[in-house]
């Protein structure tokens, strides 16, 4: 077996690779780890690179242009976003990522953040810890059994997220305008886009973000659309910060439009102390942490490596995306 494939870790905030090392021992003696963060720091320290396992590094059209030897970019994730998919399609670069090692724990934050925004948990902590013991300083709480849970994206996370709302007795509506409505579940029901959100108690997001037409998800949730929402309902982003505009979701918090957000993403990451949402008792956020176990961070080391290394060896990736 051939050791002499150059396997660069672009960037990670991990604590080691010692996973990725090990996947990769029979074909790469020495990954190398750097941190790359801009553009030029990519092609200065990559340029050589035949698989490249990335993380936050941006991997531009003109990133792409000057790793001439590269055969495989792996994310590590499930979102793709900083990668040009057609710029590295274009050069013969297949571009894989890790779409199942975090499944159940997106799931579970996302059901986690329902519970304490809706469940006003964290409103009545706060409460408690200044001296208020009045748990009519929470109203109003509604029962979530009979309500509506509107998920936007119904693949692997959005499903994992209704299978757990439906043991609540909730009412599950799904918007996903790749995926078929007879191969939904019998307790999903598939709605446009407009009657989810004015028909919704809650909403989820689990779709990527996408800036393709006809179905760009940037900023999928405006102004416009952010108004459809009733004004009892709350909004759960585990997927891409600029899915929401954040602005518009600021305002339709300040003008009691919403009942209540919590997000675990942000558009800028990490966030400043000063984010105008963070101004609100109703909003919620966590730091990118709903895909976080300790299972789940090594699987996806090792799964990003495996990848990797499928490539090298001439056999067919698990998770090419584009």
């Amino acid at each position: 077996m051939s050791h002499d494939r150059t396997v660069i870790v672009a960037d990670c905030d991990h604590a080691n690779i010692e996973a990725e090392r090990q996947a990769l021992a029979d074909v790469c003696q020495n990954v190398r780890w750097l941190h790359c963060r801009t553009e030029d720091e990519v092609i200065v320290q990559c340029a050589e690179a035949e698989a490249l396992l990335v993380q936050y590094a941006p991997l531009t059209r003109r990133v792409l242009a000057h790793l001439r030897q590269c055969r495989v970019i792996v994310r590590y994730g499930v979102g793709v976003d900083t990668v040009d998919l057609k710029a590295a399609a274009e050069r013969g670069i297949v571009v894989s990522n890790v779409p199942d090692y975090g499944t159940q724990e997106v799931a579970d934050h996302a059901l986690a953040l329902m519970l304490c925004l809706t469940r006003k948990i964290a409103l009545a902590n706060a409460q408690v810890k200044r001296g208020v013991w009045d748990f009519r300083e929470t109203r109003p709480v509604f029962r979530l059994q009979g309500k509506t849970l509107g998920i936007i994206g119904g693949g692997r996370i959005g499903r994992a997220m209704a299978g757990r709302c439906q043991a609540l007795g909730m009412r599950i509506l799904v918007h996903d305008p790749y995926a078929a409505p007879e191969g939904l579940p019998d307790f999903m029901a598939s709605a446009d886009l407009e009657t989810l959100l004015q028909t919704s108690d809650v909403v989820s997001l689990h779709c990527p973000l996408t800036t393709d037409a006809p179905h760009s998800t940037a900023h999928l949730l405006d102004e416009a659309r952010l108004r459809h929402m009733k004004p009892t309902a709350y909004l759960i982003n585990t997927a891409r910060g600029r899915i929401v505009d954040e602005a518009a979701l600021a305002r339709a918090l300040a003008e009691g439009r919403l009942a209540g957000a919590a997000f675990d993403v942000l558009a800028e990451e990490p966030a400043r102390a000063d984010h105008p949402l963070f101004a609100h008792e109703n909003f919620l956020c966590t730091p990118h942490m709903a895909w976080h176990s300790t299972e789940s961070a090594q699987e996806l080391k090792r799964k990003a490596a495996e990848e990797a290394r499928r490539v090298l060896l001439g056999e067919a990736p698990h998770y090419r995306v584009n």
